[in-house]
């Protein structure tokens, strides 16, 4: 095989025949090395990346509450044609943007570095995306990851039960747990030193080859002020909420079709970062320990304690869960 650092077209073009079959090679594309402009790098192009060459087939998308289905054009899906895997492949985006928790606003940042040195510190945590990262010919740091097969955990966790009471009494048990193994594996990065710096909902995948949930997309960082892992910790809570809730209860769904327990909520009673969303659950479904639900208060308006730590929020997780495991039967 020729220098891949100077692949030329028609080599390109060699490699998808061997690998997929000559009716698979595309009649216009390109063979990039210098990734910088990554609006440039389009559907069949090849990019090299290393001593590999990776077939563009398409982008991923954003999951962000408010931007489902917005095009993620840093994010892209290819095949290696050295061995036809599908990878996804993070290219240099740098951004910026300002978020609030309480009264406190937090300034969050893309760190490709950040998220290169991450893959590196989790490669045999199974409970993390893997990959690894390279340096295109521009000195771009782009992270190749290994493809997940499987769906968003939260998409799963809301099919479960015929409604609230079915769920948390006979599908929640298992989920604390899911949940917790996933704290575990925050605290494996906070032990380390480091942050995931996005915690979501929507960045937990299930999959379904290893049996297992796995945290994906760590190139966020952010400034902190008085906890390096606060605001790690605030997005753990508000996972917790909606795993609690079988998903997010809204205070204007409560107005509209349960009056009666709208009329019990007090400002106190809501999400510190989601106003519009109701952190102590108890008062909607009152069956919830009261262990569980101090947890959830942590990251309510009218909290006046908050988790620094993991340790700390894992210990009151364990009493919890046997207090789950109590009202459950089990």
């Amino acid at each position: 095989m020729e220098n891949l650092s100077a692949l030329s077209i028609e080599a390109a073009r060699t490699l998808i025949a061997e690998l997929m079959g000559p009716d698979r090679v595309p009649e216009k594309m390109k063979v990039i090395t210098d990734t910088s402009d990554f609006f440039r790098i389009e559907y069949n192009d090849v990019v090299v990346l290393g001593e590999t060459p990776y077939w563009i087939k398409g982008y991923e998308k954003e999951g962000r509450f408010g931007l489902d289905d917005e095009p993620k054009y840093w994010v892209r899906r290819a095949i290696d044609l050295t061995n036809g895997a599908t990878k996804v492949i993070k290219l240099v985006f740098h951004e910026e943007f300002e978020t609030r928790v309480g009264n406190s606003v937090i300034k969050c940042f893309r760190s490709p570095k950040k998220e290169a040195r991450i893959l590196d510190l989790v490669a045999k945590q199974i409970n993390f995306m893997h990959g690894h990262w390279v340096l295109d010919l521009a000195g771009n740091n782009v992270r190749i990851l290994e493809f997940i097969h499987g769906r968003r955990y939260d998409d799963i966790v809301a099919e479960y039960g015929t409604g609230h009471h079915d769920y948390f009494h006979n599908y929640f048990p298992v989920v604390l747990d899911q949940y917790i193994v996933l704290v575990k594996a925050i605290k494996f990065l906070h032990d380390n030193g480091e942050k995931h710096g996005d915690i979501r909902r929507d960045h937990i995948i299930y999959d379904r080859e290893l049996n297992t949930n796995r945290w994906i997309d760590f190139d966020y960082n952010y400034m902190h002020i008085e906890s390096m892992f606060g605001f790690d910790l605030h997005g753990l809570g508000n996972i917790l909420i909606f795993l609690a809730g079988r998903g997010d209860i809204l205070v204007p769904d409560l107005y509209n079709n349960q009056r009666e327990v709208f009329e019990k909520l007090w400002g106190e009673d809501l999400n510190i970062s989601y106003k519009n969303r109701v952190a102590n659950l108890r008062k909607v479904y009152p069956y919830i320990p009261a262990s569980l639900n101090l947890i959830l208060l942590h990251f309510s308006l009218g909290a006046n304690i908050f988790y620094d730590a993991t340790d700390q929020m894992l210990d009151d997780l364990a009493k919890a869960r046997e207090d789950v495991l109590k009202l459950t039967g089990r």
